[in-house]
């Protein structure tokens, strides 16, 4: 009988789909890999979250792992997985080299979810008011994530913008990367005859989990710069703001005689996304796909962004509303989107199209399975030709692994 083969994946947090783009594509991957037959544990070390999903109701068995911990070699040991999914480069740096040295014929897979060195280099220039420059590209932590890549077999890469970077800027050999960006399938990308007509909707929106300091600041730049201006031509307008975890400055921002409303929580983002007749995001800086924009695709509702926002999203294609930098246009054109029903129609259409032709699960799927086959059959000559990745494993594997080992030697102590 065929053994079923065994995925660990080692979590930054327990999926939340409902709280961030990221948990709905861990989801994504996680029904992905059940549905090829294979047999799923998902570990991490975060605390338990009551907006997880149930791994078990999917049929994935739950770990909780510890940081720097002997007890995680034995349970990797005992679990003995033929492919580890590493969630977000932090998870490698921690534990990649356990998975080397226990299991050193597992494939080791890295789901970057975005470029956090980049974000984070964006997010630095955008506090200095500056342009990204090549030193702020080659910091500290894009040095910690570009290693992390090279260490795995493959990487899975979000964004095409994301991809050119780490061949053209960082030389990384594309044999290790894949772009894998967020999928649709077809049943979900539904056309207008189901959805809410234009006139049927109202108001503006804005939906961004709140642990993520690029929403933070796309709402402080709403309420200051751009809601003032869309709310003195239209006065009846309202824009209700949705996301996980605000915190109190967030709540504070709530002002319902402006019409700027902190909404909270989404229980689930479609239903709230398909009420709204427009969906802002004035993104002043960040990494990946930005989620919001293409459930707002998915939902037939128009969107205004800024180039930010957009990347990576509609490559060549007309984007479904538009893309502004400027904050009186972004206003202006925010208030042409609202208001003019056949530019909003047009726009409904181009966001359709773009997920048809740049989002279809079936058309990414069988380019993950046949990579994944391909490693499984032929994983030591893969190795071979990303020879400075194994010169990274073998240094780190002796820095880690004794930092690790120090940091275990002081718990016992005390």
């Amino acid at each position: 009988m065929h053994k079923m083969r065994k995925l660990l994946i080692i979590g930054y947090v327990w999926p939340e789909p409902n709280s961030s783009a990221a948990g709905s594509r861990m989801l994504q991957l996680i029904l992905l890999f059940k549905e090829w037959g294979w047999d799923i544990a998902f570990a991490s070390c975060a605390a338990d979250s009551e907006f997880a999903i149930n791994l078990a109701e999917i049929g994935v068995s739950k770990h909780a792992i510890q940081l720097n911990h002997p007890s995680f070699d034995a349970f990797i040991k005992d679990l003995n997985p033929q492919l580890v999914l590493f969630d977000r480069f932090l998870m490698e740096e921690q534990f990649g080299w356990r998975v080397a040295e226990v299991c050193p014929d597992a494939i080791r897979l890295l789901d970057t979810e975005d470029l956090h060195s980049l974000r984070n280099a964006r997010q630095l220039a955008y506090k200095k008011n500056g342009e990204l420059s090549k030193t702020d590209l080659y910091a500290d932590m894009a040095k910690r994530e570009v290693a992390s890549i090279l260490r795995c077999d493959c990487s899975l890469i979000i964004s095409e913008f994301e991809m050119d970077l780490l061949v053209q800027t960082y030389g990384i050999n594309p044999s290790i990367l894949l772009y894998y960006p967020i999928l649709f399938n077809e049943a979900s990308l539904v056309q207008t005859e189901t959805l809410p007509s234009y006139e049927e909707r109202s108001n503006f929106m804005f939906m961004g989990n709140f642990l993520h300091e690029p929403n933070w600041a796309a709402v402080k730049y709403l309420k200051e710069i751009i809601w003032p201006i869309i709310r003195s031509k239209l006065p009846q307008a309202k824009l209700e703001i949705y996301g996980a975890y605000p915190s109190q400055k967030v709540e504070q921002l709530h002002q319902a005689k402006d019409g700027f409303h902190i909404m909270g929580r989404a229980e689930e983002a479609l239903p709230i996304f398909k009420k709204a007749r427009v969906c802002i995001a004035p993104i002043l800086f960040g990494a990946g796909l930005k989620g919001k924009l293409l459930d707002a695709m998915v939902s037939g509702t128009p969107t205004i962004t800024t180039t930010m926002g957009a990347e990576g999203i509609n490559g060549t294609l007309p984007w479904s509303g538009f893309i502004e930098d400027d904050a009186i246009i972004f206003a202006e054109k925010a208030i042409e989107l609202y208001t003019n029903k056949t530019q909003w129609q047009t726009a409904q259409k181009n966001g359709f199209t773009i997920l048809q032709t740049r989002f279809q699960k079936a058309r990414f799927e069988p380019i993950l399975l046949a990579k994944i086959t391909q490693l499984e059959a032929n994983l030591p000559n893969h190795r071979n030709t990303n020879f400075i990745g194994s010169i990274l494993h073998h240094q780190t594997l002796l820095s880690t692994k004794y930092m690790s080992k120090w940091i275990e030697g002081k718990s016992k102590k005390n």
